[in-house]
């Protein structure tokens, strides 16, 4: 048995290593290592329970609107105060600029330069990987890095600046959209869609992408024009067998719910798909626990809910190797991102393309650029359902004793944030990441996380030290360390 470490990773938010077990050019065994500590959760003790809207968005530097919305919806929860619809709108357009944002990202500057490696020298794909994703020098990366500062200017109109945006609060938005700036809005929007139709989708409307039935289609849409467009240069690689079935995760989805909607519901639904039960299960939130025996995190009393959660640091623990605790629902290990959103939201072709391959690096990447073409039509109505002189926020006067609760979905996943207020002050603040599931150590039960099950069987080459299908298999989890860690 040979045991290799690989990390620090590029193109990873925060810092991130794995210790592989290898055997006869196979990975046997994963351990994934988040060597950060955040302290977010001592910094907010003793703070005002508005103050978490200044803090929390610094948990990190690319989904900072996705923790100020949850933080916002554990305010709204112990305030008791609801968002009217307008301001509904605006903190899901919000949330869904950053969100499709981080999509292209994970998609043209994260995942796709892997396939312009060396490794792909002699795949018939491979010269156009370079010409199109080459970090720095990519045809297409070029455009999305531009397309991307365009699309931001979004939250400048909308939010004041990005990242760390301040216009949130738990009433709703604190920046009323006149009509002539809906306009204006509407015309950035058209311009993104023109990008992800032309460039990613290779002259394919959103909606007839998003209206693609089954896996059938989606290859009869590839064959059609193999060469046009960047999402079918995907697809050209993994029609090679070695790539279509790395990654397999737990079977287990968990989807906090996606846009709530001002009569309720969601636009994506909240629940845990179950593959061996092949249904939807409703989401108990009060199954959620927190596992810390392997982290460096004491843990005494056992596996905790965050509302209860405990984060005191223990550097020197035996068996710990990660900073990161082992969040579990039902004492189960779950996979969550935007194939738990669409296997939730009953989309048929992820439905079928899991049902036929499982949760993998094709399903995941999959499902996130099918967001794109889904969720962009959704901003489109948000925009036009606003209605001038109508309000964007409701007084939301906090109590001085209280508990509340945000769920809310970043683009890598459920988010939740659990707030408990005594005396007027902040008395504990959990969070638990999309990254904190996904990337989770084992548990008391031995029981791995999802990349370190995900891992096994990933095959290694001689003499590789960073191999490619271990990069492929931890990106298509998009991981963003600095939210993970405790």
């Amino acid at each position: 048995m040979k045991r290799l470490l690989v990390g620090p990773f590029n193109r990873v938010e925060g810092d991130l290593e794995v210790t592989l077990d290898i055997a006869d050019g196979r990975v046997r065994a994963a351990h994934v290592n988040a060597p950060m500590y955040r302290g977010f959760e001592q910094i907010l003790q003793g703070k005002a329970p508005h103050d978490a809207l200044v803090f929390v968005p610094r948990i990190c530097g690319i989904c900072s609107v996705s923790q100020s919305v949850a933080a916002a919806h554990a305010l709204a929860d112990l305030a008791g105060v609801a968002m009217p619809a307008n301001g509904r709108h605006v903190t899901n357009t919000v949330l869904a600029i950053e969100n499709l944002a981080d999509h292209l990202t994970h998609f043209y500057l994260f995942f796709m330069p892997d396939f312009a490696r060396a490794a792909y020298v002699g795949r018939p794909w491979h010269a156009d990987a370079v010409a199109r994703f080459l970090p720095d020098r990519g045809e297409q990366t070029r455009k999305a890095i531009a397309a991307r500062q365009r699309w931001f200017e979004l939250l400048g109109t909308l939010a004041g600046k990005w990242p760390h945006t301040q216009g949130l609060e738990p009433g709703g938005s604190s920046r009323a959209v006149e009509p002539a700036e809906r306009t204006r809005l509407l015309a950035r929007v058209r311009e993104f869609r023109g990008f992800l139709e032309r460039e990613l989708f290779g002259g394919t409307v959103l909606e007839a992408f998003d209206a693609l039935p089954d896996e059938a289609a989606l290859w009869a849409w590839h064959a059609q024009q193999p060469a046009r467009g960047d999402f079918r240069l995907f697809l050209s690689a993994m029609l090679d067998p070695a790539l279509a079935a790395l990654g397999p995760g737990p079977g287990r989805y968990l989807s906090f719910g996606a846009y709530p909607q001002p009569g309720g519901g969601h636009t994506f639904a909240a629940g845990l798909w179950d593959a061996a039960r092949a249904s939807l299960q409703p989401l108990d939130t009060a199954a959620i626990t927190e596992d810390a025996t392997h982290a460096w995190l004491q843990d005494c009393g056992g596996p905790r809910h965050p509302r209860d959660g405990l984060t005191e640091p223990e550097a020197d623990k035996p068996g710990a190797y990660t900073w990161n605790k082992a969040p579990r629902l039902s004492g189960q290990v779950v996979e969550t991102g935007a194939i738990a959103r669409q296997l939730a939201a009953g989309h048929p072709l992820v439905h079928d393309v899991v049902r036929r391959h499982g949760g993998t690096v094709l399903t995941r990447v999959l499902a996130r650029v099918l967001e794109l073409a889904r969720v962009l039509p959704q901003i489109e109505i948000w925009l036009q359902a606003l209605q001038p002189q109508r309000p964007y926020c409701e007084a939301a006067p906090l109590p001085q004793e209280g508990e509340g609760m945000g769920l809310n979905e970043a683009a890598r996943g459920a988010l939740g944030h659990w707030v408990s207020v005594r005396g007027g002050r902040i008395a504990n603040y959990q969070i638990v990441a999309p990254t904190s599931w996904n990337f989770s150590p084992r548990d008391a039960a031995g029981t791995p996380g999802a990349l370190e099950q995900a891992l096994v069987d990933a095959p290694v080459q001689d003499g590789e030290d960073t191999p490619v299908a271990v990069q492929h298999i931890v990106r298509s989890f998009d991981p963003c360390m600095v939210c993970t860690v405790h």
